[in-house]
């Protein structure tokens, strides 16, 4: 542990090809919004503090639509433009009020928590893995008939520790999700990237990336960007030695870090305003 405890980024490893960005098979029969991978790097137009690249930053490749079925689908409820007949998907660099609507809805069900601007940036799309992620989907990206119908559903995946008490943050290595839970309710559920589970070599320190599982407490928190020796960390709440839940430019769809568990940049902002220290951290399940 002591290893890790100066920083939790990864340095890209040539010996571990096996861990390259790419969508999650997930369970069998889980189900897509159209079977079509649409996963595409879009800048982040929130505004957020500068900071340097993570050392270990490796962004999504993009993965090529095949052409879409033409099919009818249902209009959807209290969005915009949504009629019967038309092929209501919405993917990353979109804009539009239905994306705005999207956004909207992410925030009132606890998944995103940047500006409703309309536009389908990355925030948006971590947001949405997330979201398709919780409700036992292929975390895609695309948004179409079966997300929207998700974001109706308020059942979710099942506790990890149910009687871990009222306030609490529970960690799924298994889903790669991270949830706030207040009065024994889901408050906030995001996508996260955790230890790659690789042996690693940086600086003179080896050891290896891995995101312990247990019953631990936020023991201390660092406001905004703190730098260390393997990178830049923003709004840290460290639970064990030097691994925290921390904000980063990158949340690949694959575990990737030192150890530490990586959120959204926005998701960060409010884990950090709600998440106290002493506070139960619940670590479960395997990547």
């Amino acid at each position: 542990m002591a290893a890790l405890a100066a920083g939790c980024f990864l340095p890209l490893l040539a010996a571990a090809p096996a861990l390259a960005d790419e969508p999650s098979q997930g369970d069998t029969g889980v189900q897509t919004d159209t079977g079509v991978p649409a996963v595409q790097a879009v800048p982040d137009v929130l505004r957020m503090p500068d900071a340097k690249t993570d050392p270990d930053a490796k962004t999504d490749p993009d993965v090529k639509a095949e052409p879409e079925e033409v099919r009818r689908v249902p209009a959807v409820k209290g969005v915009k433009g949504s009629r019967p007949g038309k092929i209501g998907v919405l993917r990353p660099g979109d804009r539009g009020e239905e994306v705005r609507q999207l956004q909207r809805r992410m925030h009132d069900g606890g998944f995103y928590f940047g500006q409703a601007h309309g536009i389908y940036d990355e925030q948006t799309r971590y947001a949405v893995w997330g979201l398709q992620k919780s409700r036992g989907m292929v975390p895609r990206g695309e948004v179409g008939p079966k997300t929207w119908a998700a974001l109706k559903r308020t059942k979710g995946l099942r506790p990890l520790v149910p009687q871990g008490g009222a306030d609490r943050v529970e960690i799924s290595l298994t889903h790669q999700l991270l949830t706030v839970y207040r009065d024994n309710r889901p408050a906030l559920v995001t996508h996260i990237s955790t230890g790659a589970e690789v042996q690693y070599c940086e600086n003179g320190h080896c050891g290896n990336a891995v995101t312990p599982v247990g019953d631990f407490r936020v023991t201390r928190k660092a406001p905004g960007w703190t730098q260390s020796r393997l990178g830049s960390m923003f709004n840290s709440l460290y639970f064990v030695g030097g691994i925290a839940m921390h904000g980063s430019t990158e949340v690949p769809l694959r575990p990737a870090s030192h150890g530490c568990v990586r959120m959204p940049l926005s998701t960060s902002v409010r884990v950090y305003n709600m998440v106290k220290e002493g506070e139960p951290v619940y670590v479960r399940g395997e990547i």
